[in-house]
């Protein structure tokens, strides 16, 4: 939990702090011109992503939750209803209205909905008292909440390598090689940690039925 939690801590730290100021000057996204809501909505969106990404790793810190059971309950609350609910749903116009282009656009929107969806069904689960099937599902709603994380490790790959191409491939468009990289990124990313987050748990359950 360690390396997981500092990761989340540098980036946080890395990207909160200019939505502080609630100067639009300091946005790391462009607004859309003459859409005064984005920038405020935006600001909202980046602080309870912030809630989601902390309160998450309590969610799966297993120490945690086997010795603070209530603790579990009060920031797995936290999580959905301070985090993903506000956060998801403001990513949806925010991605909605995004300067990247078409193909971020749609991830940005499959990927708000996504996370929303799963969270959903991973509380519905616990209400349900199906805490097996709520764990794989917080899981891979934790996957969903880190992708910002790993997006932005992509992105800047994605550029290295797609830089040299952009007099060629990108027929001397710096412009549209930044939204190419940027669309690998949003979409790559969240597919790759879901991924990895069912096969561990698919391994996990594996090994529980060899114990028993």
């Amino acid at each position: 939990m360690v390396p997981l939690a500092l990761v989340a801590v540098a980036f946080l730290a890395f990207s909160v702090p200019p939505y502080l100021t609630f100067d639009p000057a300091r946005s790391r996204l462009e607004p859309p011109p003459g859409n005064d809501l984005y920038y405020p909505l935006l600001v909202g969106h980046v602080l309870f992503g912030a809630v989601a990404m902390a309160t998450a790793c309590f969610q799966i810190w297993p120490a945690f939750r086997a010795k603070h059971p209530r603790g579990h309950r009060i920031t797995g609350r936290v999580y959905v209803f301070a985090g993903v609910l506000p956060a998801g749903l403001l990513g949806l116009y925010i991605g909605w209205h995004t300067a990247a282009g078409p193909s971020v656009r749609v991830a940005n929107l499959v990927g708000s909905a996504l996370w929303l969806v799963v969270t959903a069904v991973g509380w519905r689960m616990a209400r349900r008292r199906r805490f097996g099937d709520h764990r794989r599902w917080m899981a891979r709603s934790f996957a969903l909440a880190m992708s910002i994380v790993l997006s932005r490790v992509v992105n800047i790959v994605a550029t290295i390598i797609l830089t040299p191409q952009v007099d060629t491939t990108f027929r001397g468009s710096a412009e549209l090689m930044t939204y190419s990289a940027a669309s690998i990124g949003v979409w790559l990313s969240p597919f790759v940690l879901w991924v990895v987050t069912d096969l561990l748990l698919e391994r996990r359950g594996q090994g529980l039925v060899r114990k028993k």
